[in-house]
């Protein structure tokens, strides 16, 4: 399971988000070998005085946040960030410095999802990628 943030300037990030939002799914999906149907993502848009960044980035500069179940190997990890760093540049134009990725992991035990909780879950897909 995973569940994705995106933080950007409303006036860049508003008029891109399904771009984004299915730029961002395609790297999941073969970073970590993901189910094409589970797609959960929340965009925050922010206006200009509520969003400081650091300095040498651009009105681009977009912050995703996944929390995901713990598993994934290191290798998939970067492997999801490579994706992301590159896909976005090539389908979006915004550039790796502009983009900031954190993913939070955490145990089965620690997410309910339908009614149950995530251990004792029947997943259809492999976490250990």
């Amino acid at each position: 399971m995973g569940q994705i943030k995106i933080y950007g300037l409303k006036e860049h990030l508003m008029p891109i988000r399904t771009q984004v939002s299915d730029t961002l799914h395609g790297c999941v999906v073969d970073a970590f070998q993901y189910p094409e149907n589970k797609r959960a993502q929340r965009f925050f848009y922010l206006d200009h005085e509520d969003f400081f960044y650091p300095e040498g980035r651009s009105s681009q500069y977009t912050i995703i946040e996944i929390s995901l179940f713990e598993g994934r190997s290191v290798a998939a990890k970067k492997t999801l960030y490579q994706f992301i760093f590159d896909r976005f540049e090539r389908e979006l134009g915004i550039f790796p410095n502009d983009i900031e990725i954190t993913l939070t992991e955490t145990p089965l035990h620690n997410w309910g999802i339908r009614g149950k909780p995530g251990d004792e879950l029947m997943l259809d897909y492999n976490v250990a990628v």
